[in-house]
């Protein structure tokens, strides 16, 4: 049976509250969980980490826990009594100069004073995800008056957007400051910016992740206007990749939305970053326990575009299929990598080596590309050989043995990679060797006879230090066999 090779990320919330539904997600494929920091307390979220931790251990599986910063995100304020309706013509007020004042019917606070400086008569102003459009018509000190284009029923909280951009927010807004502490505390093993505008917002939630003592990965989430004029930098400075086609969809507008993904996609994959797609993957499946075919060719298009990842928002965090849903995306990403577009060779990477173990991977994976083997065994520490394996696509499994548990989670969001627990505690590298190639056999994810290609460095538990490349034959016993003469076609 082929293995999936793009990971999917699951979000966490109220449908995901138990064991027995973590269970359930891992079982199914879920290899990373998202804790969306927009809800719930820091109480809340401890409860969740750890719940994942100790199913994962109980399951034997690895699996990353990702938390998602909130970012400076607009709003509205609260109604006095409750949700309002807005019809196409009408006049509505957003009060800039108190967050604290209750709503009315013909007016609302909004949660950033700035807004009245950022916005101009003709502006079109996009509330609840674009579902209510509003045009600026005058602005009178702190309130921005505008006419409804498209109406609607506006709640609490909702979230303002302009179209084409041009918020003067920061890309690190002061609550998510301490929420940068709290994820370090979390022992998460990524972290999501949201709405960043340029590179220096990733190096100063960077810089704040590791005074907070955390070595997470930084994921970039691009959801402004800003970040496409400064994507680049932004990606040249992340780790990941994230395109959040909500906001950046309201931002824009539908009709570019698919071109910048795929734009989006391709620059992170220059730069040799790890690639999410997101947003509304499989939203029909929060209440129903099928995805439409718009939705499959959706997540399809997505694994064919060359994408790390696929993750699911609303659909497991308050969706009544969790596991249902999770088992489609597994589905259709198994479907969409049978495929040869999901085959590329070494010459598509954009790659500099400027270390030894980077040389070794892409030396790895062009013999995979072009000799006949059943799997790549990679001994690492640090994950970085891993990572670097995992760049160039082949449906060559890559198994990845650490000793270290923090470097086996951060791999379980590498494309190609399963990450596999090596409690070695030894010195010697031909032992290590063995004690790996019998584990694999063990576990049934190699057999007797198989032709597997093998990284490693010359000293056990040396982080960077993979220097050795060999193509072997598995023996019996797990012991390697040598054949100057093997027919490798």
């Amino acid at each position: 049976m082929q293995k999936r090779r793009t990971k999917i990320i699951a979000t966490l919330g109220p449908a995901t509250g138990s064991p027995k539904v973590l269970k359930e997600l891992i079982e199914a494929g879920a290899d990373v969980f998202r804790i969306n920091l927009s809800h719930g307390t820091h109480d809340e979220h401890i409860a969740s980490a750890q719940r994942v931790r100790d199913v994962a251990r109980l399951l034997g599986r690895e699996v990353a826990l990702l938390a998602d910063l909130r970012g400076p995100k607009v709003r509205i304020g609260a109604f006095g009594d409750g949700p309002v309706e807005l019809a196409a013509g009408d006049r509505f007020t957003l009060d800039a100069s108190d967050a604290d004042v209750a709503g009315t019917g013909d007016r609302v606070s909004v949660t950033y004073k700035g807004l009245a400086d950022d916005v101009s008569p003709g502006n079109l102003l996009l509330l609840d995800d674009g579902l209510l459009e509003m045009r600026v018509v005058e602005i009178r000190s702190r309130d921005i008056i505008c006419e409804v284009e498209t109406g609607g029923i506006l709640r609490d909280r909702k979230g303002i957007n302009i179209r084409g951009g041009g918020l003067s927010l920061p890309g690190i807004a002061e609550h998510d400051k301490e929420d940068i502490r709290h994820a370090a505390q979390l022992g998460v093993d990524y972290l999501a910016v949201s709405f960043p505008r340029n590179a220096s917002d990733m190096h100063d939630a960077r810089r704040r992740l590791r005074e907070a003592g955390s070595q997470a990965r930084l994921v970039a989430k691009i959801e402004r206007s800003e970040a496409i004029e400064n994507l680049e930098e932004i990606v040249a400075a992340s780790d990941a990749v994230l395109i959040a086609r909500g906001d950046l969809g309201v931002e824009i507008g539908d009709a570019k939305l698919p071109g910048l993904q795929k734009l989006i996609t391709s620059k992170s994959l220059e730069h040799n970053r790890i690639v999410i797609t997101a947003t509304q993957m499989m939203q029909s499946m929060v209440e129903s326990p099928i995805p439409t075919r718009a939705e499959v060719l959706d997540v399809a298009n997505s694994v064919f575009d060359g994408t790390d990842a696929v993750m699911l928002s609303a659909e497991t965090a308050v969706g009544r299929h969790p596991q249902t849903v999770v088992e489609a995306m597994d589905r259709i990403c198994v479907g969409a990598e049978k495929h040869n577009e999901t085959r590329l060779g070494c010459d598509n990477l954009n790659v500099q080596f400027q270390r030894i173990d980077q040389a070794i991977a892409m030396a790895a994976m062009f013999m995979a590309n072009n000799v006949s083997v059943q799997a790549i065994v990679a001994l690492t520490e640090s994950g970085s050989t891993a990572q670097w394996l995992s760049r160039v696509r082949t449906a060559v499994p890559i198994f990845a043995l650490s000793t270290q548990r923090s470097s086996l989670r951060r791999m379980a969001l590498y494309r190609g990679v399963y990450p596999v627990a090596h409690d070695f505690q030894g010195t010697d590298v031909e032992e290590s060797l063995l004690e790996g190639i019998r584990l694999l056999l063990q576990q049934g994810y190699i057999k007797v006879g198989d032709r597997i290609i093998m990284t490693m460095g010359e000293h056990t538990r040396n982080e960077g230090g993979t220097n050795s490349l060999r193509l072997v034959q598995v023996g019996a016993d797990g012991y390697l066999e040598y054949n100057p003469s093997l027919d490798i076609h």
